[in-house]
């Protein structure tokens, strides 16, 4: 029979050994919602880029040098739904990733 590791022996799993190296890891594939931006709506206060716990909220300057919302990194975005529930007039609505299907664009609408 062969020897398997005790528990003590196991890595830790979870564990960033190396800062700075979220970028390499692409973890929107589990997201079950996605966030789609109606850039109509959106004030620019930032509410979703502040509160997004992956920085999945990509910011762009309008024509007056405001700040708006208007893209949503999918590659990392998990589909957390914090975004939709902050924004203050309801411009990001959480829709079912399977209303997508292949579709690798942005969560912009």
């Amino acid at each position: 029979m062969e020897d398997k590791k005790g528990w003590k022996e196991i890595p830790i799993g979870g564990v960033i050994e190396k800062s700075g190296n979220a970028l390499n890891y692409k973890t929107g594939g589990w997201r079950t919602f996605r966030p789609v931006i109606n850039s109509d709506k959106c004030i620019g206060c930032m509410l979703c880029y502040l509160y997004c716990p992956d920085s999945s909220i990509l910011l762009k300057k309008d024509d007056k040098f405001k700040f708006k919302a208007y893209e949503v990194d999918l590659d990392h975005c998990k589909g957390c739904g914090i975004c939709a529930s902050v924004c203050p007039v309801k411009a990001i609505e959480m829709k079912r990733e399977t209303e997508f299907k292949d579709d690798k664009s942005s969560g912009h609408n």
